[in-house]
């Protein structure tokens, strides 16, 4: 699905972004990225560990069903997607390369995700949850369209954190 088209959420219209399977080159690559702290808690494990104990990208069959690459222009990976169900909910999961983070791609890079999943589950309640203090990734999905309904706190295994439920609620309704 291309998601190219001129929208409010692009600022960069020379980047087009479309939705691929997420193939095995995308993860490895995908496990190699670093993140600076304080982001660096998005850094996920090496390919062989997750491959070795089947989480994540590493199980075949939840990579197929949950799991997508975002490409550029090029066909050059630019990011992923999680479409994690709950009952009539889909929840986001997303991460954008580490070299484009802040350089305003984030409210169209949610947007596209956002759009593919109300394609794949129109009648679905779209979300996502982030961290109360990455302010930054807050800024981008209020832009892309999301408005926080919820303020919580989750355990991982980093520990206790507070965070936010952000609902995609976009201008126009039939986006």
């Amino acid at each position: 699905m291309n998601y190219s088209q001129s929208s409010p959420y692009y600022k960069r219209e020379s980047i087009a972004m479309t939705i691929h399977p997420l193939e095995i080159e995308h993860v490895e690559n995908i496990c190699k990225w670093s993140y600076e702290a304080p982001f660096d808690i998005y850094n996920w494990p090496s390919w062989e560990k997750m491959k070795r104990d089947g989480t994540e990208f590493g199980d075949s069959v939840l990579r197929a069903a949950q799991y997508v690459a975002v490409l550029g222009n090029q066909l050059e990976l630019i990011g992923y997607a999680q479409f994690f169900p709950i009952a009539g909910v889909t929840r986001l999961g997303l991460g954008l390369r580490p070299d484009l983070c802040s350089q305003g791609l984030g409210p169209a890079f949610a947007h596209c995700i956002a759009l593919e999943a109300r394609r794949r589950e129109p009648e679905h309640e779209i979300d996502l949850e982030v961290l109360v203090w990455n302010k930054r990734a807050i800024r981008a999905y209020e832009q892309a369209g999301f408005c926080i309904t919820d303020t919580y706190v989750i355990t991982k295994q980093e520990g206790v954190s507070e965070c936010h439920c952000m609902v995609f609620e976009p201008v126009d309704p039939k986006m």
